[in-house]
């Protein structure tokens, strides 16, 4: 394990703003460095969302877990940065799922790129829990993904399996996008869940958004944000449950989620179920 750590450290650019170490250093986490901490900056300094962004989007992955464990799932795939810094203790997604009666010993595999997260992930979880695996993927190789080892035998792909696509912002081309969504569909058997995350900029000011797309190429290139139309043609087919393809803000709120502006969150989200 330590050997692993320190060949993915190997691989860091720290020079460079990633997707997961500004959700990191926007949530307050530690997992980050001062190129993620000044593209927060940056985005605060045109709107200031960023924090209220990571909070909504760590709120509507407990919810997913949550509600997935209401139903009996009892593992899941968390395909993207399903491992944030700055979540006080117990309040990461298998906690979440572990907290449920329903769900005592729920697995979860996460997957992630992100070399920091990595050995962090590989570090800080998986020595403390047998219940936890993290590997090394992404969305946008997905086929590898389901190929991997620790992917097809920590997870029992004969029963319900949650699965979570945190990274829709890695995946620039919308068929690619449709892709992966239907890899996964079929990969989940009957009873399972998939779910994503997008990043959108549908409630920017119109007179902001230039400035906003200068941004995201400076800060975060690559990165792409879609429109609810466009997701919706992703998302095309899928059976959604209750509320559909909704602001993260706005996925079945509990009594923890605060009055904002639902726009504010920054993102989309929407859960399927697979038949």
């Amino acid at each position: 394990m330590r050997q692993r750590a320190i060949r993915n450290l190997a691989n860091l650019v720290t020079e460079k703003a990633t997707p997961t170490r500004v959700l990191d250093a926007a949530a307050g986490g530690k997992n980050n460095f001062f190129a993620d901490r000044d593209a927060v900056r940056r985005y605060d300094s045109a709107a200031a969302v960023s924090a209220t962004a990571a909070r909504e989007v760590h709120g509507f992955l407990a919810r997913v877990i949550r509600h997935l464990s209401s139903v009996g799932t009892d593992q899941h795939l968390v395909i993207g940065s399903g491992v944030p810094g700055g979540l006080p203790a117990g309040r990461l997604l298998h906690d979440v799922a572990r907290a449920h009666p329903l769900t005592p010993s729920a697995r979860v595999v996460y997957a992630e790129s992100d070399p920091m997260i990595l050995a962090n992930a590989h570090a800080t979880i998986e020595p403390i829990t047998d219940l936890v695996r993290v590997v090394e993927g992404e969305a946008r190789e997905i086929d590898a993904l389901l190929g991997d080892r620790i992917v097809n035998t920590f997870i029992d792909w004969d029963r319900p399996v949650g699965i979570l696509i945190v990274s829709g912002h890695s995946i620039l081309d919308d068929e690619e996008f449709r892709y992966v969504v239907k890899r996964l569909g079929q990969a989940g058997p009957p009873g399972s869940h998939l779910g994503l995350l997008q990043a959108t900029l549908d409630g920017i000011p119109a007179e902001l958004l230039p400035a906003v797309y200068d941004l995201i190429a400076m800060t975060l290139p690559g990165y792409a944000t879609r429109d609810r139309e466009r997701l919706a043609a992703v998302l095309d087919g899928l059976d959604l449950v209750d509320p559909g393809l909704a602001w993260v803000s706005q996925w079945r709120p509990d009594d923890h989620c605060g009055p904002i502006t639902p726009e504010s969150s920054g993102n989309y989200g929407a859960l399927a179920v697979l038949h």
